[in-house]
């Protein structure tokens, strides 16, 4: 049975994580109650440098190392495939609807590369990742872009959640869950930009 708790336990992970808050992150794995860490704080640790960069996620697994480690990495969790372009179109086509064309469009007039890093590893190799729901993933990149002050990509996001199963309670409650972390002027206008799609 999936735990709101849980998930608030996830969106402060993150959010601690992209802001390189940790303080926060030591003390997040200090308290994790029985069963945890487990495949999901790997999972949005690894998801992580998507939003964040290597640096922070290199840190914030020592970070977590010297408070207790991640658990115990299952065979499953070791990916032996390449990049899935095919996989990552399918879900970014899910999550930015009938915008993902133009998206894609403005990734691919910026540089082919990047359009092709985008899809292929960011997509199709990280956030299509077993172990962690779409909708989880999407709400875990609410929570960044709404720290980082990333209204358009937040929006797409919001609506991204939505597209993939998440619930408009399930964007108030996450962004609530990190007010501390973000500062109260920042989730309130995430909450407002939010507000126009849930």
């Amino acid at each position: 049975m999936p735990s709101i708790e849980k998930d608030r336990r996830l969106a402060r992970l993150f959010t601690s994580v992209v802001l390189g808050n940790w303080d926060e992150l030591r003390a997040l794995r200090r308290a994790a109650p029985d069963g945890e860490p487990d495949r999901e704080w790997r999972e949005a640790l690894l998801q992580a440098h998507v939003f964040a960069g290597f640096p922070r996620v290199v840190e914030a697994y020592g970070v977590l190392q010297s408070a207790g480690g991640l658990g115990v990495i299952g065979r499953d969790e070791r990916l032996q495939e390449a990049e899935q372009p095919e996989r990552g179109r399918e879900l970014f086509a899910r999550i930015y609807g009938e915008h993902a064309p133009k998206v894609a469009g403005f990734l691919e007039d910026s540089h082919p590369d990047f359009a092709d890093w985008i899809l292929g590893h960011a997509y199709g190799r990280v956030l299509t990742r077993p172990g962690l729901a779409a909708h989880k993933r999407e709400l875990l990149a609410v929570c960044a872009l709404a720290a980082f002050g990333q209204e358009r990509q937040l929006a797409s996001h919001v609506r991204g959640a939505l597209r993939c199963g998440a619930q408009a309670a399930d964007v108030r409650t996450l962004l609530e869950c990190v007010r501390d972390l973000i500062g109260g002027e920042r989730c309130d206008h995430a909450l407002r930009v939010a507000e126009r799609f849930v």
